[in-house]
């Protein structure tokens, strides 16, 4: 250790004033970003009815409002419900979809491949009217189903991105090696291949479900009063009637984010010793 540290310090003073100087910008980027979010933390909490400060008392009534109205609570289990359906939609669409693209024989992959991530890339207005445009002939507007395939092909994507970069460093002899002991094609997958990329699977999963959750553009031209989710409910909160509940939700919504962070650095982290380990 007092090895590293000399050696650290034996630096030239243009390299330790380059590290500072970036130091200093990352966590100017930092603040810039998480500022916003910090400013309503706090507010979420007022006991007072508006969004300034400084905060007139210390309050939960705005949580109290935000967990027992109705509407919020029907809010959260559709953006539950739908997220779940969109997510395990999306899940094995993705997945079977990398396992065929990261196939070198597999025919069109250049093509197919942009194809399957256009929605991360167009705009979501244009994708939302794409969507209006083919669910409202077939009946699928104002509808559950409508809205759970919309957010399945939003997150599908994601799946299809975390699972291709797992199949990119799989040893396919392991899959050589079951099928040449007698395993049938489903078992070599089930037994050998998913649980090498099961953490990569269920990152996608994670993706997948917070895409579905936090989006409201989709909802907006294709869901109808019955399918309201929680970013629905908060758009409609801050038009119709500013209400400080709303920051109570973004609140509980931020601490949700924090833990589907956390989960993810957690799966990384195995992906990361399951490759060691192969190594």
């Amino acid at each position: 250790m007092t090895s590293i540290a000399k050696s650290a310090d034996n630096r030239p003073l243009s390299a330790r004033l380059a590290l500072v100087w970036t130091n200093w910008q990352t966590g100017i980027v930092l603040t810039f970003l998480i500022a916003p979010v910090l400013a309503i933390i706090p507010l979420s909490f007022n006991a007072g009815s508006y969004f300034s400060y400084p905060m007139t008392g210390f309050s939960l009534r705005w949580y109290e409002k935000a967990l027992l109205n109705p509407d919020w609570q029907r809010a959260f289990l559709n953006s539950l419900g739908i997220g779940t359906m969109a997510t395990l939609i999306a899940t094995v669409l993705g997945t079977l979809a990398a396992l065929g693209l990261s196939r070198s024989n597999f025919p069109w992959r250049s093509v197919i491949m942009p194809m399957l991530i256009s929605p991360m890339i167009i705009p979501v207005v244009v994708v939302a009217v794409g969507f209006y445009m083919v669910f409202a002939p077939l009946g699928l507007t104002d509808s559950y189903a409508g809205v759970v395939l919309a957010h399945a092909a939003l997150g599908t994507p994601f799946v299809v991105i975390t699972v291709t970069a797992s199949l990119l460093s799989f040893d396919r002899n392991l899959v050589r090696a079951a099928a040449g002991l007698g395993a049938p094609p489903w078992a070599a997958f089930r037994r050998v291949t998913l649980p090498l990329i099961s953490p990569a699977v269920a990152t996608g999963a994670i993706f997948a479900f917070a895409t579905s959750f936090d989006e409201v553009v989709v909802i907006l031209f294709i869901g109808g009063p019955s399918q309201r989710t929680v970013p629905r409910q908060m758009w409609s909160g801050i038009r119709e009637a500013i209400d400080p509940s709303i920051l109570a939700v973004a609140t509980l919504l931020t601490l949700f984010a924090i833990a589907l962070f956390v989960t993810l650095n957690w799966l990384r982290s195995r992906t990361t010793a399951q490759s060691s380990v192969r190594v």
